[in-house]
């Protein structure tokens, strides 16, 4: 036997073009990012940041949030930023080119320039008493300069003023600079430098600049100065976010220490923010407990500063890669309380359980702390508000609850917060049971004919509320997915109904989601379908019957033509049984797959006998898994019978 081709195959063959599409979107402001910190301030006044660049010369200003307000560049080299009183001016120390630049705090333009004659600085920035006081200098010489912005350049007298650090008083290197709101006229300065330690504190609020204390470098106080600040509400400066040095007749004694810092900066009512390892930690006024703790991560943090209201910290921390972005830390001064929240991990529906926990705080709680509890649950899937649970003297607390429906129950319980406490809340789940149903669906391991329609019929037993069932059929092959052919409620006798076109083997299921207080369930039937198929002889020159059954008459010499059409899929074959009739019964000659054509046919040659008397039969078979898929069962023609005559 051999196959006929039925077609000839054409390969068609597309071009394709590749397309660039730009996308866009809702517009989102910039987060300041620098490559070399020069500087951090913020202004009370306009609810700003403003960020200097020392390698991009700019100074940037953001909202509270740190997003970018605005931008000025060309200035060279900028190294410290301060703010005027009134908030309306920022200055900028431009080392590149040897001056302090006046910027309009609102819009950045440059309200005058302010040369410092010396060729070195200036370097750090303050303002007090009306002036900006600046250092300048270098490794073995620092000095102290002001810039009056009151003073006229035309009226012939120059703003800026050289050489006012005062006598007796030796800063190596440009020193830190630092103001306090609550010390109007008092300027801090300490020397810069790993082995270095000299410090100052010199009241400007006159002509000149006096000694209030000096300390001159005998190492007896400060391991080196990395960062100084004046401390409000005490004669006391802070020395690299640890040390606290009171000063008094003229000399600095150790008054206190904090747990660890590295620098700081401290809020005008005495809260201290500093940087400790990969943290930034805020301390009430010599307190050994942190309010609270920010993580900043490992690659350390450049500047920080304190919003004048309290109610931030900004801090330039290190990325992966290099540089430095602007972060804004919100609530520093509120502690942040633990709360845990331990329910059972299951539990009876409608059987009392209970619930603990635990309030605590390195800050002391208010007594009598009350938590609001909100139980979420298949009835209350928005939450249901609990009685208001009170915490004991020793912060825990229990609950006892009932709860009316079955599955994930979860319990919340939230501390609103205080006035030195932040909000916080957790929660634990509890598996709840729920009684099961029964679910059947019909016609599991039924084998009908291709294309008939059939009845699937889901029964839904016992619940609660739902009433709903969902049923789904998914066809056998890779190429037609699982899809929802019906939802909607069962009717009086528990039965909803959907025609299925059995075109393949197919998984009907039926899903039940549950309520309250009943379970889920899914249930699946696998019905099966035939293909659909038949054969047609030509070639022959008359249709007789043999005794009672009919045969297709060829000659001898004559070579019979079997066309199979059957329902097409990918890859499919169908088979060809041929039998041949020999003294009394029917004997297999043989059988062979044949591949099927896009159109679901193949004719195929069984060749001329050459020798008359000869009976055969015929038949066309899809044979499951084996002609060439796995999605229909297996279905066989009707035998068809030849007679080669002379």
């Amino acid at each position: 036997m051999r196959s006929i081709s039925t077609a000839t195959a054409l390969a068609v063959l597309f071009g394709s073009a590749a397309l660039s599409v730009v996308a866009t979107g809702t517009a989102s402001a910039a987060t300041a990012n620098v490559a070399a910190p020069g500087g951090l301030v913020a202004d009370g006044a306009l609810k700003r940041v403003f960020v200097g660049d020392s390698s991009a010369g700019t100074v940037a200003a953001t909202d509270y949030s740190g997003n970018v307000l605005a931008s000025a560049g060309g200035i060279s080299g900028v190294s410290a930023l301060t703010v005027s009183d009134d908030g309306a001016t920022v200055y900028a120390a431009a080392q590149g080119t040897h001056e302090i630049v006046a910027l309009d705090a609102a819009t950045l333009d440059v309200k005058a320039r302010y040369p410092v004659t010396t060729g070195e600085g200036p370097r750090h920035l303050a303002f007090s008493a009306g002036k900006v006081w600046f250092t300048y200098g270098d490794q073995w010489d620092g000095n102290l300069g002001s810039v009056d912005p009151a003073t006229d350049p035309a009226s012939g007298t120059d703003p800026v003023t050289l050489g006012q650090m005062p006598a007796g008083v030796s800063i190596w290197d440009p020193g830190f600079l630092d103001t306090a709101a609550s010390r109007p006229g008092t300027l801090a300065v300490g020397e810069t430098g790993i082995s270095t330690d000299s410090m100052a504190v010199l009241d400007v609020s006159g002509a000149t600049p006096q000694t209030v204390a000096y300390y001159n470098r005998d190492y007896t106080l400060n391991s080196g100065i990395y960062d100084i600040d004046l401390v409000p509400g005490a004669d006391e400066v802070l020395v690299n976010g640890s040390v606290r040095d009171a000063y008094a007749d003229g000399k600095f004694t150790q008054a206190g220490t904090y747990p660890s810092g590295q620098n700081a900066d401290i809020a005008p009512d005495g809260t201290v923010a500093s940087v400790s390892g990969n943290s930034i930690m805020t301390y009430k006024p010599n307190a050994t407990k942190a309010i609270r703790t920010y993580g900043i991560g490992s690659y350390g943090t450049a500047d920080l500063t304190w919003a004048p209201d309290n109610s931030r910290i900004f801090a330039l921390v290190g990325k992966s890669g290099g540089g430095y972005t602007l972060k804004a830390l919100t609530d520093p001064e509120k502690n942040v309380p633990t709360l845990t929240v331990n329910a059972p991990s299951s539990a009876p529906r409608a059987k009392k359980l209970t619930v603990t926990g635990k309030l605590s705080a390195t800050v002391a709680l208010p007594a009598g702390a009350k938590l609001q509890v909100t139980r979420t649950d298949l009835e209350s899937t928005k939450g249901k508000a609990l009685p208001t649970v009170t915490v004991k003297a020793n912060g825990t607390y229990s609950f006892t609850d009932t709860p009316p429906a079955g599955g994930t129950v979860t319990y919340k319980v939230s501390y609103a917060g205080d006035a030195g406490h932040a909000a916080v809340s957790a929660s634990d789940k509890v598996a709840v049971s729920r009684s099961a149903t029964t679910l059947s669906l019909n016609n599991n391991g039924k084998l009908y004919s291709y294309g008939a329609d059939v009845k699937f019929t889901a029964h839904l037993g016992k619940t609660y509320k739902n009433r709903t069932v969902a049923i789904y059929s998914d066809p056998f092959g890779g190429d037609k997915p699982k899809k929802l052919v019906k939802t909607g409620k069962v009717n009086s006798s528990g039965n909803i109904t959907v025609t299925v076109d059995m075109t393949r083997d197919t998984a009907v299921s039926a899903v039940f989601a549950g309520d309250a207080r009943y379970a889920s369930k899914t249930v699946k039937a696998t019905a099966y379908a035939k293909v659909k198929v038949s054969t047609a002889i030509t070639k022959h020159y008359k249709k007789a019957k043999i005794g009672s059954t009919s045969y297709y008459w060829f000659h001898k010499n004559s070579a019979p033509v079997v066309t199979t059409t059957m329902t097409y899929y990918q890859n499919r074959q169908e088979r060809l049984d041929l039998q041949v009739y020999y003294n009394g019964r029917w004997y297999d000659s043989d059988s062979e797959y044949f591949g099927l054509g896009t159109n679901g046919k193949v004719a195929v040659n069984l060749g001329a006998p050459g020798e008359s008397g000869i009976k055969a039969r015929i038949r066309a078979a899809y044979i499951n898994g084996s002609s060439g898929d796995n999605v229909n069962s297996t279905t066989y023609t009707g035998w068809k019978y030849l007679y080669f005559s002379n």
